[in-house]
């Protein structure tokens, strides 16, 4: 309890100094900056799962209350850069693997499971079974996500001088209740039915499925009130910072630094892609940014809901990424092993 405690009380601190310094996204960066801080030095702290997993329901139905008729029209002109997802990935792998291996010092499991811009748990479940340093996998992974997350709202505001500022939805006195409640019963719903199916990103993907039925069926009509949002935000930066607990100077002179290396590397093949889909006029930029930068995709959906982004092409493409990871990852690596 002391930890969970004191992860609170950090996070809330950040809020409020970020708020202070008039600093974009305080609900996010706050707790992302605080918990890091605190745990670099030393304090210990800990976050409620079940909790954090519910705040991210806010974002699955968010996004599913977007997938109206209109939406879903444009669904095939999406093609293009969905096909894209695999090649990136398949990019990354033949980049990313080399640098661990040769550079970092890495076997080759920790090595493959660290390039893969899979989901966290995932990653770390299959590394495991697959004999690498999970420790390493959660740093590296974590690492990825706190840079990714950190540099798009500045790269965002900084090369389409985008409203970080403004409202993520309306006020929870402007929503009727009726709709908060179809809310509630989809997030919750939607959760623990795909939660018990073994859908993965169940906390994101299955109020999203279960919110865009609604939506489709014309029984939904608002998107989740502004505070709900804020509050996803706060669990999400919380977690994200709370990842380094507990970590050693070995390990931020190694994990840490093998990580960081990995994010430039993934930021130079992410400019790749993106000139290339906004050159060829496939998707605008920002939207396209948001798609294909590998972060994590309960923290691109924050972005690009606070933006305006197009969520719907941001998500699909976050959606697909992970598919393959969780499926392709484990069966070429295996085929790796097997090689002679």
């Amino acid at each position: 309890m002391i930890r969970i405690a004191s992860a609170f009380a950090t996070a809330a601190l950040g809020v409020a100094v970020f708020q202070f310094l008039s600093i974009p996204l305080p609900w996010l960066l706050g707790p992302i900056f605080a918990c890091l801080f605190a745990a670099l030095a030393g304090l210990p702290m800990a976050g409620i799962k079940w909790l954090n997993d519910g705040m991210r329901t806010i974002l699955g139905v968010a996004v599913g209350a977007t997938m109206t008729p209109e939406a879903l029209a444009l669904f095939p002109a999406m093609w293009p850069t969905l096909l894209m997802v695999p090649l990136m990935v398949g990019v990354i792998g033949v980049t990313g693997v080399p640098y661990f291996r040769r550079i970092c010092g890495y076997d080759f499991p920790t090595a493959w499971y660290a390039t893969m811009p899979g989901g966290l748990q995932d990653m770390i479940v299959f590394g495991e079974e697959a004999g690498a340093s999970v420790r390493a996998l959660s740093l590296i992974h974590a690492t990825r996500v706190l840079v990714i997350v950190v540099a798009l709202p500045f790269l965002l505001r900084g090369i389409w001088n985008a409203d970080l500022s403004s409202p993520p939805g309306l006020p929870a006195a402007d929503v009727p209740m009726s709709e908060l409640t179809i809310m509630v019963f989809c997030a919750i719903a939607g959760w623990q039915g795909a939660r018990r199916i073994g859908l993965f990103g169940a906390s994101i993907l299955g109020p999203l499925i279960l919110t865009a039925a609604v939506t489709l069926g014309d029984g939904l009509h608002y998107r989740p009130p502004a505070e709900a949002i804020q509050a996803a935000q706060f669990f999400i930066g919380m977690s994200i910072g709370c990842k380094y607990a507990g970590i050693t100077m070995q390990e931020i002179r190694r994990d840490l630094a093998a990580g960081l290396g990995f994010c430039v590397l993934l930021m130079i093949l992410t400019v790749i892609f993106v000139e290339a889909i906004y050159g060829t006029g496939l998707a605008p930029g920002m939207d396209a940014l948001l798609a294909f930068a590998p972060g994590g995709q309960a923290e691109l959906t924050v972005l690009a809901l606070v933006v305006g982004a197009d969520v719907t092409f941001v998500v699909a493409h976050h959606v697909l990424r992970i598919f393959v990871v969780i499926l392709g990852a484990p069966l070429a690596q295996r085929l790796f092993d097997r090689a002679p």
